[in-house]
């Protein structure tokens, strides 16, 4: 089935409505973040964040450990999942799970881990949240035999011990952020001992390590180059339905930063299939909702250009949630634009809602969802419902980036409450 695997990455930039606003240092900057960039990320990395070529050529080394790391990916019919909810609806989902990370994240660290051992790079850096990006980028730096360093949001680091004990497996360092190990992060912890920490925080952290080390950085979601990355998944997709000879109408993706949603759904506005596209995210971190589109910092230190995005602002500390992959403080700007041109619609769901609809899932697919997976599942269900009302039959599919064996504690504490 490796045919499935597309042999190019998609960019949607050269298919926008209108073109994308450029990254920029504010006014008062005294030095360019954009020369900053050229320090610390891969450099073929950074060209592809700017390039305008709408497919990019995935190298041969990276597609061999696309397979190795579990590509392709399953595209599955959810039929229990349907006869649950008494929907007239097909309901399908691409299961990133099973990849070896057990996420979608490994798209992009495989890739940008590459081209840093290119660059003869000895040690990468970044940040996670609920710990999907952290454990892919150990894997990947694994399988190119170069070590890692992970600064993990606070609260994450303490909820989830299972995501911080798979990262040392791979070999990643991992420190709780805030930390001690950078000037930001004492900085932070001076202002409050107790802050549960960001992935803006986390951001500055690990680029602040990388500054004075001199490592490399690779950036896990927001930037159009992991978007490209992903959009491994949506042009996998597309070959599995021409394969099954179904077309889906409705596409579904949770959001972070929104990597997951724009790999899976933009190579299917690109090549206008379907007709609705939703972005899913939490209502306890209302970006959609409550959301402002302007400039601003992707991490919170100010240390990257700024851009324009849906954003709450890079000093926004979100509450402590347990979907630790949507508590950040913005959108991408490709996204940001699809949302405020009304091409991408949004949905949001707080913690109850989105446990329910994991509890099932997982009665009637037998998958346990990552809890950020499952707003996508919960946007699914008020599709099918509507569909069920309307006597429609839509082909819903959503993107399960990720299974949740690893947060099974929370389910647990769901459970009992």
């Amino acid at each position: 089935m490796i045919e499935f695997i597309p042999r190019y990455w998609y960019n949607i930039v050269p298919d926008l409505l209108r073109p994308l606003p450029p990254p920029r240092d504010p006014e008062d900057s005294n030095f360019s973040r954009i020369e900053l960039l050229n320090s610390i990320i891969p450099k073929e990395v950074l060209r592809q964040q700017f390039t305008a070529e709408r497919y990019v050529k995935i190298p041969d080394n990276v597609m061999e450990l696309y397979s190795l790391a579990g590509r392709p990916t399953p595209l599955m019919r959810a039929k229990n999942f349907e006869e649950a909810l008494d929907t007239p609806a097909k309901i399908y989902f691409k299961y990133e799970g099973a990849t070896h990370s057990g996420s979608h994240k490994i798209n992009t660290a495989i890739p940008q881990a590459y081209f840093a051992k290119e660059e003869g790079v000895e040690r990468v850096v970044t940040e996670t949240g609920a710990g999907q990006w952290g454990t892919a980028v150990a894997l990947a730096a694994s399988l190119m035999k170069i070590r890692s360093t992970v600064f993990m949001v606070r609260v994450s680091y303490e909820q989830k011990p299972g995501r911080r004990t798979m990262m040392n497996l791979y070999g990643a360092e991992v420190y709780p952020s805030p930390s001690e190990i950078t000037e930001y992060g004492r900085k932070e912890l001076r202002k409050n001992p107790s802050n549960p920490g960001s992935l803006g925080i986390a951001m500055s952290e690990a680029i602040e390590h990388v500054i004075n080390n001199g490592y490399r950085y690779l950036v896990g979601s927001v930037m159009e180059v992991v978007l490209l990355h992903q959009s491994v998944i949506g042009l996998e997709a597309i070959n599995q339905f021409d394969y099954i000879g179904e077309t889906p109408d409705v596409l579904i993706g949770c959001v972070g930063g929104g990597s997951n949603f724009a790999g899976f759904s933009y190579p299917f506005i690109g090549s206008k299939r379907g007709s609705r596209y939703i972005a899913v995210g939490s209502s306890e971190i209302k970006k959609f909702s409550k959301g402002v589109y302007e400039y601003d910092f992707p991490d919170s230190a100010g240390l990257l250009p700024m851009l324009k995005m849906i954003t709450l602002g890079k000093d926004y500390v979100p509450p402590p949630i347990y979907s630790g992959g949507l508590r950040y403080h913005g959108l991408a700007p490709t996204l940001s634009l699809l949302v405020r041109d009304k091409t991408v619609e949004w949905m949001e769901f707080s913690e109850t809602e989105i446990y329910e609809a994991a509890k099932l899932f997982a009665r009637t697919q037998g998958i346990v969802p990552a809890p950020e997976s499952a707003h996508a599942i919960m946007a699914a269900i008020k599709v099918a419902q509507e569909a069920r009302e309307k006597k429609e039959r839509p082909v819903i599919a959503f993107n399960l980036s990720g299974h949740g064996l690893l947060d099974l504690s929370y389910y647990q504490k769901m459970e009992a409450k």
